[in-house]
């Protein structure tokens, strides 16, 4: 009994005691999780603390770089009224100087006004096919502008031709600076590189209206005849558009457009552009210059039928290549009788003659606007004879100046144009469309000396003075006589 209740005592002291430690166990985990909870809030406060932190100081930077910013802002603008000794030695790219030298660059760059577009209602679409030479086509092009212009329709940057004896390939681009083209027209016609997609769709199939117009028409033949039908078909192509529109009688209106194309509109590409200053600095090195345009060139000696100073076989070459071009609708030619009438171009020797008669310096460098000259140094001799300074782009020029110039007549035509604008002097030896078109840009410019040369009377002189009717003396004033006219006016 004794020891059964001493065990039951010491049960229940054991009991009492793992209650004990259970208590204490309990109050030492709980005071751990305080513990525990309270280092997770400090620690969460210092994170805080330190985020905030941070964040001030980037403010702080981020308003520090404002204000260093504005405050450099602020005195690069007020340089000038501080003074230049404020910013003396800043290292900076925007200086008073370059802020100057950028003024001038600036200002020395035009800045390029576009006219207002033109606002009407559409009529339809003109497209047109220019035929003949460089200035041939480009006095078509004045015309087809016009035109377009007044039967408010859209012009389609014109064709140029690739089929005439020249057989050049040149599109217009390649001539001319078609986007200043189409812009520097705006506020007149609108013009397009191509036709919209469905109409361009109908006329590669075929499905298109195509009329040469009447030579020498008024406008208003395209307001009674064309419109009507650019009105029902939408396109029309003109073909073979030279000598279309009549020159005179025409309403101021279509003159001053007519002018303004040719004179600003139809500028040269660039290329040409540059070459063309590059053959005037060469030629302005050695002192003034007369350019001749000495149109003597296969082509037109054959189209004209002129073959005085020409042997039998140069006759036939001739008379064959008139027969072959069915365009050209005059064949039976007399060449005498025409030359007689002032229908010819003058000749490499009849030139040279006339030169001397009106007293042309000798020493004067002649540039020769020409083709390839029919019958070549033979019939170059006594011209080069009389004026041993005779030039040409090709001797001015190295063979790689003009390789991308090769066999594109026109190309080398426009330089010859630039160059004949340029010049001192400007005589033509025939009065055909590069010696109008020069000759009226010329006038446009401000009347530079040019010498249109009366051929009637001239071939009359020279057969009175190769027979001996006329001495030298006489010969050459009844020549200047009759070529005598005020100083810088065209004559």
């Amino acid at each position: 009994m004794c020891r059964i209740e001493r065990s039951e005592e010491s049960s229940g002291g054991f009991e009492e005691e793992r209650e004990k430690r259970v208590k204490k166990g309990w109050r030492m985990g709980l005071k751990s999780v305080v513990v525990g909870e309270s280092r997770v809030e400090k620690l969460k406060s210092s994170m805080v603390s330190s985020s905030r932190s941070r964040m001030k100081l980037w403010t702080i930077r981020a308003t520090t770089s404002v204000l260093l910013w504005t405050c450099l802002v602020q005195l690069t603008a007020l340089g000038d009224m501080w003074g230049p000794s404020v910013l003396k030695g800043w290292p900076s790219c925007f200086t008073q100087e370059s802020a100057q030298a950028l003024d001038v660059k600036m200002s020395a760059v035009p800045v390029r006004v576009l006219p207002p577009k033109r606002v009407y209602k559409n009529n339809g679409y003109l497209m047109v096919s220019c035929n003949g030479g460089l200035n041939q086509m480009r006095a078509a092009i004045c015309d087809m502008v016009a035109i377009a212009r007044y039967l408010n329709v859209t012009l389609i940057v014109p064709e140029l031709d690739k089929t005439s004896f020249w057989a050049d390939p040149s599109e217009f681009q390649d001539i001319f600076d078609v986007d200043h083209f189409i812009t520097s027209l705006r506020d007149e016609v609108r013009i397009l590189k191509e036709l919209p997609p469905r109409l361009k769709k109908r006329v590669e199939l075929g499905m298109i209206y195509s009329m040469p117009p009447i030579s020498w028409s008024d406008i208003s033949y395209y307001h009674h005849q064309i419109l009507p039908l650019i009105q029902k078909y939408k396109v029309v192509h003109l073909n073979r558009t030279d000598a279309r529109l009549a020159n005179n009688g025409q309403p101021i209106e279509i003159q001053k457009l007519r002018c303004r194309v040719n004179f600003s509109a139809l500028r040269f590409t660039s290329e040409i552009e540059e070459l063309g200053k590059r053959v005037i600095r060469l030629l302005r090195q050695n002192g003034p210059f007369l350019v001749l345009h000495l149109r003597y060139e296969m082509d037109m000696l054959a189209f004209s039928g002129c073959t005085q100073g020409c042997n039998n076989d140069e006759v036939d070459e001739l008379t064959r290549m008139r027969y072959a071009y069915p365009w050209w609708k005059e064949k039976i030619i007399n060449s005498d009788l025409k030359r007689k009438d002032g229908l010819c171009p003058l000749t490499p020797e009849e030139t040279a003659l006339t030169l001397r008669a009106l007293d042309i310096d000798y020493n004067i460098q002649i540039y020769i606007a020409a083709g390839e000259i029919y019958g070549g140094e033979r019939r170059m001799e006594s011209l080069a004879a009389a004026y041993p300074k005779l030039v040409r782009k090709e001797t001015l020029l190295e063979p790689s100046d003009l390789r991308f110039f090769q066999n594109h007549s026109s190309q080398m035509a426009a330089l010859d144009y630039l160059v004949s604008l340029e010049s001192d002097i400007f005589v033509p030896t025939y009065d055909g469309n590069m010696a109008k078109v020069v000759e009226g840009h010329r006038r446009y410019l401000g009347f530079k000396k040019t010498i249109l040369l009366n051929r009637r009377l001239l071939v009359d002189l020279i057969d009175q003075y190769d027979n001996g009717s006329l001495s030298w003396e006489e010969f050459s004033f009844a020549v200047k006589d009759a070529h005598c006219r005020t100083h810088g006016e065209s004559y």
